[in-house]
């Protein structure tokens, strides 16, 4: 257990850790970063997201020094809780230590969601909503920690 003056290592997991884990990686930044180390990672990496980049940018948080980076890397970090931000990270999730909490919050994929809007003819603009929404609904959850993980 952690003594009430150290933060907690948290890990958001996605797919690709390409867009939501990095936005929730820059909202628990921004927001409990008093509280909270925020680190993101991917079962794979796909690169950053500018759309994720533009739209964080617009809520005034800057994630475009952010890389994309594998579960693998955070092998030798104490993490007190990794949050499983997409459904095929949660089912695909690796093995933790026993002391390391599991965690999912499920939020959409805007860059699905954006392509099939994209295809039914929506403009550029319709498609960052998708992104915007998303980003809400993840610093909507941010706002709740550490509580809603129940450290």
């Amino acid at each position: 257990m952690k003594k009430m003056t150290e933060k907690l290592n948290v890990l958001f997991l996605c797919t690709g850790n390409s867009c939501r884990s990095q936005m929730a990686e820059g909202w628990t930044r921004h927001l409990k970063g008093d509280l909270i180390n925020a680190y993101s990672a991917g079962i794979e990496i796909h690169g950053l997201n500018p759309k994720a980049v533009k739209v964080m940018a617009e809520a005034g948080v800057d994630i475009s020094g952010h890389t994309s980076q594998h579960i693998d890397e955070f092998r030798d970090v104490d993490l007190d809780v990794v949050v499983t931000v997409c459904g095929h990270a949660h089912e695909t999730c690796p093995y933790f230590p026993a002391n390391c909490k599991l965690a999912h919050v499920g939020f959409g994929d805007p860059p699905k969601m954006a392509k099939e809007l994209a295809e039914q003819g929506g403009s550029e603009e319709e498609q960052l909503e998708c992104y915007r929404k998303v980003r809400d609904e993840i610093r909507a959850f941010v706002e709740t920690l550490p509580e809603s993980v129940n450290i």
